[in-house]
């Protein structure tokens, strides 16, 4: 174990186990009311799958799209997420979540002096339910000096290894090789940092700031109790930490633990994106003690590729998005058919991928492969791959379909017919068969310089041709220990129990199995990690800003 910041001690107010944007919420909040706190990390870095996320929140009904005049309310989210979550998960945790979601931002903003953008047309992911709206419950991280803020620390942060580019400019740009990458190189020399990575910085300033102790390699084992109350926590190691006030569970999924992913999860998880160190510990630690587990059935899932990349020495998959959503790209299964709108968001599409093939119904749709021709790579390029590059080993190329067909083993007359059937429509800007390009989400994602009709759509007509394997993926899980509202972790009787909160993806999702839009994770996340850290301090989850310290208001300028 290795203290990065702050000294040891035997005893603090909190002891939060866990160093992603749900632990360092619950560890900012408790520490801006003046508790002391220690941030106990099990890898060697902070930031857990937050920092190599998009640092989105998913924020319905906030202040930033009030102040721009767009309405939405909390009753018109309720109805969204509901729907989006299939009927699923707890009121109580849905009703926390979207009640004081705005207040979380608002606490992390003016307390914290964490800085957001507004991405007031970041359409809600499924257009087609009640209470979506096209834009203004999402925000993401502004780009952040972490070197400055930081310092040695800095070097301590996890990082996904990508240039300091915000998700609104990938946006703008579209594929990567749209990029202005020299700029990029620039920002990352001037210690600017993005996304999670920027997310997470930001709360560890705060917590620097408040006098936190941080700790890497330190690996909770056991939870120390007393006539039934959590007191402490017991490291891998053996050495103690005594709590208070609170303990708090916020170590991550489980979805590195393969016996525990193969005997919870309702689908097989191919790959994931997650660092390997998300192996479950939070919930074991709280079963040995009798907490209760929920929605261990779900994840956060996505379709990816195995393309080589690595995480602490671990393989892990590679998002697909714009390499499926890019107009000339299509999605095919091993029957060499079409079986989804390649465009909608990750989580649903992943969903397709679980599903059974039809009209066969014999074998799932994983894996699938991307389809692009030539034109589409020279355009577009794939992932880091560009035209004129040699061939990297995820890539399959061809001259022709039938070629093509032959060597990733789906039937040649299958796979040409789904071609010409998709091509003979895509140029008028048309998907009759799955809806590509209707929603004003697939249109986001697309390229408003396609010339044809729908930025969604496009030919494939030009060899070679290109095929990428394409597997069920997640960001993690997301089920887990069960709370309340509070964020106060329950027994199998429903009862809390004392001095026990948990957060994050080792709890049970507010949202269920739903994935409304971009930053459905954090949000929630952060928002029950802000109220672990308001019930530990013993204050309301009502925060008003005139709660602010002298010391407070210096930080955020006031």
């Amino acid at each position: 174990m290795k203290f990065v910041h702050g000294s040891a001690s035997e005893r603090y107010d909190v002891v939060v186990l866990g160093s992603g944007a749900g632990a360092l919420t619950a560890a900012a909040t408790a520490a801006r009311a003046g508790k002391s706190v220690v941030v106990l990390e099990k890898s060697a870095l902070l930031g857990g799958t937050s920092a190599v996320s998009g640092g989105m929140l998913w924020v319905a009904d906030n202040h930033h799209a009030r102040r721009a005049g767009i309405t939405d309310s909390k009753k018109a989210a309720a109805e969204y997420v509901r729907a989006v979550a299939r009927g699923r998960g707890r009121d109580e945790l849905l009703d926390a979540a979207l009640a004081y979601g705005d207040q979380m931002l608002r606490f992390v903003e003016e307390e914290c002096g964490l800085g957001f953008i507004f991405l007031d047309n970041f359409p809600d992911y499924r257009q087609d339910l009640p209470g979506a709206v096209e834009g203004g419950r999402t925000v993401e991280p502004e780009l952040f000096n972490s070197r400055e803020a930081l310092g040695d620390l800095k070097e301590h942060v996890r990082s996904d290894g990508r240039a300091p580019f915000t998700m609104q400019e990938y946006e703008n740009w579209g594929a990567f090789t749209k990029f202005p990458w020299d700029a990029l190189s620039q920002r990352q020399a001037d210690g600017l940092v993005a996304k999670g990575q920027a997310l997470v910085s930001m709360l560890l300033a705060s917590l620097v700031r408040d006098g936190a102790a941080l700790a890497t390699g330190a690996r909770g084992h056991r939870l120390l109790t007393d006539g039934g109350r959590v007191t402490g926590v017991e490291l891998e190691t053996g050495e103690t930490f005594l709590a208070n006030d609170g303990v708090v569970l916020a170590t991550g999924g489980f979805e590195w633990d393969k016996a525990l992913a193969d005997s919870m999860l309702a689908s097989r998880l191919y790959t994931m994106c997650s660092p390997p160190s998300n192996t479950g510990d939070g919930l074991r630690m709280a079963q040995r003690i009798g907490g209760q587990t929920r929605g261990t059935r779900e994840a956060w899932w996505a379709p990816m590729s195995v393309t080589g990349d690595a995480r602490d020495g671990q393989p892990i998959g590679t998002l697909l998005r714009f390499e499926r959503q890019g107009p000339g790209s299509i999605m095919v299964n091993r029957h060499g058919r079409r079986f989804a709108n390649e465009s909608q968001n990750y989580n649903d599409l992943a969903r397709s991928l679980q599903s059974w093939d039809s009209p066969n119904n014999q074998t799932l749709n994983t894996p699938a492969h991307v389809i692009v021709d030539h034109a589409y790579m020279e355009r577009y390029g794939i992932l880091a791959h560009r035209a004129g590059q040699p061939t990297p080993g995820y890539l399959v190329e061809a001259k022709t379909l039938e070629e093509l067909a032959a060597k990733i083993n789906v039937p040649a007359d299958n796979l040409v017919e789904t071609v010409d059937r998709f091509n003979a429509f895509a140029v008028k800007g048309e998907d009759p068969d799955f809806g590509r390009g209707e929603s004003a989400y697939d249109k986001y994602w697309g390229d408003t310089d396609n010339q044809y009709p729908n930025p969604s759509l496009g030919p494939l007509q030009t060899g070679p041709f290109y095929a990428m394997e394409v597997v069920n993926g997640a960001f993690g899980t997301n089920g887990g220990v069960a709370t309340d509202g509070r964020a106060r972790v329950l027994d199998v009787d429903n009862r809390p129990i004392e001095g026990l909160y948990a957060a994050g993806n080792t709890t049970e999702n507010a949202y269920a199995a739903g994935y409304p839009g971009a930053g459905a994770t954090l949000g929630p996340i952060m928002t029950m990690g802000y109220l672990a850290g308001r019930t530990i301090a013993g204050q309301s989850a009502d925060y008003s800003p005139a709660e602010q310290t002298e010391s407070t208001a210096e930080l955020v300028g006031a």
